[in-house]
Order: C-alpha cells, then structure tokens, then sequence
C-alpha cells in the first residue's frame, strides 16, 4: 500500500470518526429490570434520559429492591447502548478497507 493511499484513508477514517461521534450521542436503548417494574432509556454516552418505577414498587419497606432494580435496569441499558456502538463502529469502519481483525483504540 502506498504512502499517498494510507494517508487518504487516514483522513477518511478521522473524518468517519467524528461522524461516529455524532450518531453514538443519539443512540437510545432501554433497560429494564423486575420482568419491567423498573424501565429506562440511556443515551450513548450513558447519561439517563428517563426512568418509570411501576407505583407497586413505592413501598416504605420495598426501598432496597427499588434500588437494586434501578441498577439491574441501568446495566441492561448500558449494555445495550454498548452493542449498539460496536454496531454502528463496525457497520462504519467496514467500509473503510481496514485489515482483517484491526482494533481501534476505543
């Protein structure tokens, strides 16, 4: 591969990269914890956008539940947020002639 091409694609992978950048901000995905007592929607860069507690849960006595299924919910959000991202990033470098098995630093 000649010098002129590698630095061709180098830029077109740094341009590709920040359109990554973008699209990973308006990924949402849904976690959910309690057979769906407990919902919520994170963004790409995991910030939660929004979070519904079905009222059964609003005991004085339930509070330790309620919380660990907030966190079982934030986890399944996040790993789907995270499949997510390493779709869009490989449907995005795939298109890119990259070697075979070539790991990104991220």
């Amino acid at each position: 591969m000649d010098f002129l091409k590698m630095m061709k694609q180098a830029k077109e992978m740094q341009s590709q990269m920040g359109s990554l950048q973008e699209q990973i901000v308006e990924i949402e995905a849904e976690g959910t914890s309690g057979a769906g007592l407990v919902k919520l929607v994170l963004n790409g860069k995991g910030e939660m956008k929004s979070l519904k507690i079905d009222p059964s849960l609003l005991k004085e006595d339930e509070g330790e539940i309620l919380e660990d299924l907030i966190i079982a919910a934030h986890t399944d959000g996040r790993v789907k947020v995270d499949a997510a991202i390493q779709e869009k990033t490989q449907e995005l470098m795939g298109g890119l002639g990259l070697p075979a098995g070539m790991k990104l630093p991220f």
